[in-house]
């Protein structure tokens, strides 16, 4: 896709510039200030985005941007599609899984909080339930989710994360156990993270759901470990390997979770990629979607500017002109 390049051919993704005069929701056209960049939501993205409209600089890096965004998404779909054809393989994942249906939510010109909306006005009420949240990168999955806890009493969101750290901190002590080290990848054959698996149960312990891991002389709750021994350098380091060989474990294992808790009365709030969340079941199935690739160029280009912004704030100390300090953060 092509960005424009001069105010004349500027896209119709770029908000009407209003100076200090909210529209609506308040959003659109919101005066820049210290503490809107400090928000870093998606208010403050659309202000920025407001503030550069026509800017030859901002769409050249909302160009880059995007181009980066696609190339990553490209790498991570070949990755994730080697994971789940090595677990089709194995037995872990079925073979010939009928792709579910995902309702299609339209983000473009909506806040966060308008978009988490929609979503929660098409799910059961009352009851629990498993969200599953698509999207390509940059579309703002992992905002929704934050908006939807807020507004769901409750909910929870799962995060795959703690069970590839919990696989590979047993890989390490399996290692560590055999005299190998830290890690040898040779460890990660089909029986060793059979093996693995079952050493994690997902179980409610003193009214908190939690993943326990209770083998090779570990006895812990992921909640109680996820900011010391999860985060160590073997575990850290080991992760890609380890993820790369237990896909279809973790989708299992997180399907069977959050399908758990959502019998229970929880509403599960899981995002990411549809090549895994194919096989969490769900009849609550959302695919955010913009019409203009290039809003998703320009409000990662806003995150970054935004980010530098408050960098240079912070050194500088001093009252800073917020305009003048978007401007040298663009020309950083």
């Amino acid at each position: 896709e092509r960005l424009p390049e001069s105010p004349g051919e500027a896209a119709w993704w770029l908000p009407r510039r209003g100076g200090a005069q909210a529209d609506g929701d308040g959003s659109r056209g919101r005066a820049l200030t210290m503490k809107l960049l400090r928000a870093k939501d998606d208010v403050a993205s659309t202000a920025v985005i407001d503030f550069f409209r026509g800017d030859k600089l901002f769409n050249s890096l909302a160009k880059r941007e995007l181009e980066q965004i696609r190339q990553r998404d490209a790498e991570d779909a070949e990755k994730l599609r080697a994971g789940i054809a090595k677990a089709i393989a194995k037995g872990v994942l079925p073979q010939g899984l009928k792709a579910p249906r995902y309702e299609s939510v339209k983000i473009d010109g909506k806040t966060a909080d308008e978009v988490a909306q929609k979503i929660i006005d098409r799910l059961p009420k009352g009851a629990g339930c498993v969200v599953v949240l698509v999207g390509l990168s940059g579309t703002g999955k992992g905002t929704t989710v934050s908006k939807l806890q807020a507004k769901l009493p409750g909910s929870t969101a799962w995060s795959n994360g703690n069970c590839f750290r919990s696989l590979t901190l047993l890989a390490a002590r399996h290692c560590e156990l055999n005299g190998k080290g830290d890690f040898d990848p040779a460890c990660l054959t089909p029986e060793n993270i059979g093996s693995w698996i079952r050493m994690l149960d997902f179980e409610k312990i003193d009214g908190e759901w939690d993943i326990r891991i209770r083998g090779l002389g570990i006895d812990e709750k992921v909640s109680d470990i996820k900011s010391t021994l999860l985060m160590e350098a073997k575990v850290a380091k080991n992760i890609p390997a380890v993820a790369e060989e237990t896909q279809g474990e973790v989708v299992q294992f997180a399907a069977d979770a959050c399908e758990r808790m959502g019998d229970a009365g929880v509403v599960v709030l899981v995002e990411g990629r549809e090549q895994t969340l194919d096989f969490v079941p769900s009849p609550c199935r959302f695919r955010l979607e913009v019409a203009d690739p290039g809003a998703v160029g320009a409000r990662r280009a806003a995150q970054r500017v935004v980010a530098e912004a408050l960098r240079r704030a912070e050194s500088s100390g001093a009252h800073l002109n917020v305009e003048a300090l978007l401007r040298a953060a663009l020309a950083a």
